[in-house]
């Protein structure tokens, strides 16, 4: 039905569809854990406030596979095969649009969703006191609407301040025409939006790094501190990286091989945050539980648990986790 010859290179879209089918499945894990542990919990009373923030998890996995999802609509490739057949003779304006949902979704809703998340995760981590699910995913939505109203305003309803600048600032497309003449629209990134996801970065990169350090300055396991650490390195690392790629890729045009490099790693760098946060605050958490619950078989949450019960298995516990945390320093 279109006979545009796609700009980007082959190996970038193929690279691309690979890494977010594999996130796509770990999202599907991280899905799997959640839901069993929150069976598990129904069966079991000392296993439920391990499934306390069942909510916040999901919450996290969903942001990470709609993130990946919409990283869909900006491979040319897949447009063309699977989005544009499908709508009755789509118009250059309306593919345009399409561009600008991409980029208000990708960086004023499901990036800093996972990201709020994310953090959410390590400060309830510091606490005593558990959050309810409710009061949680409140704060986590609440706390995405200031980056979703920019996001929108700058790409979709600019005054006219943002007229009087230059158009990188509010460039979310360009129409691109194939050798045989037709002419397709390719998305970008507009200047004004990273500057608003810039600062949003310099916010959360302070909230997050202390949160961290906090959370060090309470674990004594060293396999933990690692695991923090890590954490930590990644977000720190890639969340600037993106931001400046960001920047730059105003430089070059969607057409130019330049541009479909700096993209791939904006959008790694991304992935990366996200694998690593399902790895640390999703699956490896919900593993570490499950496997110290298999020792308290007998409490189950009925009349006939007493608090003599419950009590001794909240100590076995304690010993099972020690234990785990021992064999882990040890590999």
């Amino acid at each position: 039905m279109f006979s545009v010859d796609p700009p980007l290179p082959f190996a970038c879209d193929l690279i691309s569809l690979s890494f977010i089918a594999g996130i796509l499945l770990l999202c599907f894990l991280s899905l799997a854990y959640i839901f069993h542990l929150r069976l598990k919990s129904r069966f079991s009373r000392h296993l439920q406030s391990f499934n306390s923030l069942w909510t916040v998890r999901y919450l996290l996995v969903s942001f990470i596979t709609l993130w990946a999802l919409n990283e869909l609509f900006r491979l040319p490739s897949f447009r063309f095969q699977y989005l544009y057949p499908f709508l009755p003779s789509p118009t250059l304006d309306q593919r345009t649009q399409i561009c600008k949902i991409h980029v208000v979704l990708s960086l004023g809703v499901f990036e800093p969703g996972f990201l709020i998340s994310l953090l959410f995760l390590v400060n309830v981590s510091v606490n005593k006191e558990k959050p309810r699910g409710s009061r949680a995913v409140l704060f986590v939505l609440s706390t995405c609407l200031p980056t979703v109203f920019l996001q929108t305003f700058f790409t979709f309803f600019s005054g006219w301040e943002l007229q009087l600048l230059p158009e990188i600032f509010q460039r979310s497309s360009m129409v691109y025409r194939s050798r045989m003449g037709d002419e397709t629209v390719l998305c970008t990134y507009p200047l004004a939006g990273t500057v608003v996801f810039g600062a949003f970065v310099v916010v959360y990169g302070m909230w997050f790094s202390t949160s961290c350090f906090r959370l060090v300055s309470l674990v004594i396991n060293k396999a933990l501190r690692v695991r923090i650490y890590v954490l930590a390195i990644t977000v720190m690392v890639a969340l600037p990286l993106q931001t400046v790629l960001l920047g730059l890729s105003v430089l070059w045009t969607p057409d130019q091989a330049v541009y479909d490099g700096v993209v791939l790693v904006i959008f790694l760098s991304t992935l990366i945050c996200a694998a690593v946060g399902q790895g640390f605050l999703v699956i490896r958490p919900i593993t570490d539980s499950l496997v110290a619950g298999g020792f308290c078989p007998w409490l189950i949450a009925d009349e006939h648990s007493g608090p003599q019960s419950e009590n001794g298995c909240r100590q076995q516990l304690v010993v099972v986790v020690d234990v785990v945390q021992e064999m882990e320093e040890r590999n």
